[in-house]
Parts: structure tokens; C-alpha cells; sequence
């Protein structure tokens, strides 16, 4: 019964985003951006990423390169025992 119950939202579209990272700017430093700009994050290269669904942190990955495509190497779920 539980299984036909969870049947009805297995085809629910959600919003998956990965957070690579984030940092905070003065609005003057967002004014004079351009192309070619780096912004740094505060989160260094070796560091995970997090994995949200629907705004909510899930799990973390590694980024990995699949073809010519982005994509995330789960390594951890949240609510596991973080090292």
C-alpha cells in the first residue's frame, strides 16, 4: 500500500541546483562586472559542492566532466555521518 501511495509523486518535476560556491560583493563591485571578470568564491577547488532540491540541501558531490557536460559524483548524503 505505501508503494502506490509514493507512485503518485515519483513523477514530480523538482529543482535540482548545484552550489559551487558563493561570496558576498558591494552592488558597486556587481555594477562593474564584465566579461572577462573573475569573481572568487569562498570555497576552495578541493571543497564539495552541495546539491539542493527544491532549496534544500540533499547531498554533496565532486564535479566531474561527462562528454562535454558538468556533472556531479555524489559522495556524501545528508544526514550521514560527515567526517
Amino acid at each position: 500500500m505505501e508503494e502506490k501511495a509514493l507512485d503518485i509523486v515519483l513523477d514530480v518535476k523538482v529543482k535540482v541546483t548545484v552550489q559551487l560556491g558563493s561570496c558576498l560583493l558591494l552592488m558597486r563591485e556587481v555594477l562593474e562586472l564584465s566579461p572577462g571578470s573573475v569573481v572568487q568564491l569562498q570555497q576552495h577547488a578541493s571543497d564539495p559542492v552541495g546539491l539542493y532540491v527544491n532549496d534544500k540541501l540533499v547531498a554533496y558531490g565532486e564535479v566531474v566532466v561527462v562528454e562535454d557536460n558538468f556533472g556531479i559524483k555524489i559522495t556524501e548524503l545528508v544526514g550521514s555521518n560527515r567526517p
